[in-house]
């Protein structure tokens, strides 16, 4: 049998195209990862990634807790007895101030009473309380924390008169209850024979009544200087 070969007419411009397409298929097959094709990545971007679960392990015991800071808690009690506002014209207008009257006490035989001002309350009340610090009276109380004796004093235009009363608890009105509460004060009648009602002066008069009693640390010394007076009398006889 006779075979007849057919001869291809090959163009030359036909061959680049050729080469060209095939070129550029490779490198988009290069740069598409070999194992993804576009279908899978466009279905990954759809699908939203879950996010991991994170184990929480509470912490027990008293390591876990946190420590509440605060400030500590003073020694005195407070009581405001008065705040007052001041108001001053100047040329521009009017300035306000603040006056704040306070009674300090721990309750055990320490009472005492001070005046702050300021131009706010907060700043008032801590003059107030450093004023009362440094007037504080410790008089001479009995073991049934009472007065020994009846005792009266005056202070400007108020006036306070005090006796002690067996099982009849604390009588007092005003800032001078307040005083003798603060004191820790029992079994005493108290009261204001003035028709003042300013409550700055009525406290002022009930610390000096307190302070006519005497203070503790004097009787103390007297008893040491007694003790000391006899023991050399002694030693003069002999």
């Amino acid at each position: 049998m006779n075979t007849e070969v057919k001869k291809e007419n090959k163009d030359p411009k036909l061959v680049e195209g050729k080469e060209k397409s095939g070129k550029d298929k490779n490198q988009t097959s290069s740069l598409s990862s070999p194992n993804t094709s576009e279908g899978e990545k466009s279905n990954k971007k759809d699908t939203p990634s879950k996010p991991k679960k994170r184990k929480y392990v509470r912490k027990g015991g008293k390591k876990g807790r946190r420590k509440k800071q605060g400030r500590g808690r003073s020694e005195y009690d407070q009581k405001i007895l008065n705040i007052r506002r001041v108001t001053r014209v100047v040329a521009g207008g009017r300035r306000f101030s603040f006056s704040v009257a306070m009674a300090i006490g721990d309750k055990k035989g320490s009472v005492g009473v001070g005046l702050g001002k300021a131009g706010d309350t907060s700043l008032a009340i801590e003059k107030a309380l450093r004023d009362a610090k440094k007037n504080l009276v410790k008089p001479n109380l009995t073991k049934d924390m009472s007065i020994p004796h009846d005792v009266r004093a005056k202070y400007t235009s108020s006036e306070v008169i005090m006796a002690p009363k067996k099982g009849g608890g604390l009588k007092a009105g005003s800032s001078v209850r307040t005083v003798l509460e603060l004191l820790g004060a029992t079994d005493i009648s108290a009261k204001v024979l003035s028709r003042s009602k300013n409550k700055i002066n009525n406290a002022r008069a009930a610390i000096k009544a307190l302070e006519k009693l005497g203070k503790t640390a004097d009787k103390s010394v007297k008893k040491k200087e007694e003790n000391n007076k006899g023991k050399k009398k002694e030693n003069v006889v002999k």
